[in-house]
């Protein structure tokens, strides 16, 4: 091979490597940076199901039911086998930890859930509404991940209440709708406090 054709040969290498490299990159970012989003595996020998009660649950008021159905990008398929995961802050706008935590737990403290969900796409959290950070420079809210069986976990909007005053006008046309719009309005269901969302994969999602 003259040195000609072996110049050509390693440009053409280059090139299908860097193509490569960059297909592999985008599998791996499917919804960008996501700091912590790992927690999403940290519950241990947990069997999940499509129900579960956060620690809390009894001991705080106002009691709440967050629910919906996870739904495949079409927006109409139920989509099964997928987990969720969510914690937030305690009454007082902190997440508490007790001082035993591992990994994330340490930072997302204890009020936190998964669930995986059914063929009908149903996932249900019983839990306590949160407070927003003790300065208030946060509207209440729930964050939440979700990992489906063929992609990278991402997180979504989080749970955000409608009739929260610092929900502003001004920050809620700044929500990106990560997985569709994540402010819910709470309602009396059955003597629960009741906040519905219905998350559809991949929705305003990168590298999806």
């Amino acid at each position: 091979m003259d040195l000609n054709n072996k110049i050509i040969m390693l440009w053409f290498c280059l090139i299908i490597s860097g193509l490569t490299s960059c297909e592999g990159q985008n599998k791996q970012q499917t919804g960008g940076p996501c700091e912590g989003c790992e927690a999403i595996f940290e519950y241990k020998n947990k069997r999940l199901t499509t129900v579960d009660t956060l620690p809390g649950f009894y001991q705080n008021k106002p009691q709440l039911k967050v629910t919906g159905t996870v739904l495949k990008k079409d927006g109409k398929t139920p989509a099964e086998n997928v987990i969720v995961y969510i914690y937030h802050t305690n009454r007082q706008g902190i997440y508490e930890t007790k001082g035993n935590e591992t990994g994330w737990g340490k930072r997302h403290g204890i009020f936190r859930g998964w669930v995986k969900t059914g063929k009908d796409g149903r996932y249900t959290f019983y839990t306590f509404r949160p407070a927003s950070y003790p300065d208030r420079s946060e509207p209440e809210h729930i964050h939440i991940t979700v990992k489906e069986p063929t992609k990278k976990e991402y997180y979504l909007d989080e749970y955000l209440f409608d009739d929260d005053p610092l929900l502003t006008p001004n920050r809620r046309i700044q929500l990106p709708d990560r997985g569709g719009s994540g402010i819910v309005k709470p309602v009396m269901e059955h003597g629960i406090l009741t906040i519905k969302r219905n998350i559809i994969l991949g929705k305003n999602i990168p590298f999806y």
